[in-house]
């Protein structure tokens, strides 16, 4: 039987670009490359928008 690890991501785990500025798509498109490289794969997403940004918390998962 397959074992699997389970991670919780955030939007909020990813580096702003400043005080002022919001996280970049390319930023979070990183995060979640670098994730990928180390063998996660995003499972679910929960998209939410907040004073006019849209973040996302998701579910990531790799095999044991």
């Amino acid at each position: 039987m397959k074992k699997y690890q389970y991670k919780v991501v955030d939007t909020r785990d990813v580096e702003s670009a400043g005080l002022f500025k919001g996280r970049q798509r390319s930023d979070v498109e990183e995060y979640l490359n670098l994730l990928g490289n180390e063998g996660w794969e995003l499972v679910n997403v929960d998209f939410r928008e907040l004073e006019g940004g849209l973040e996302f918390a998701g579910i990531m998962k790799k095999e044991l």
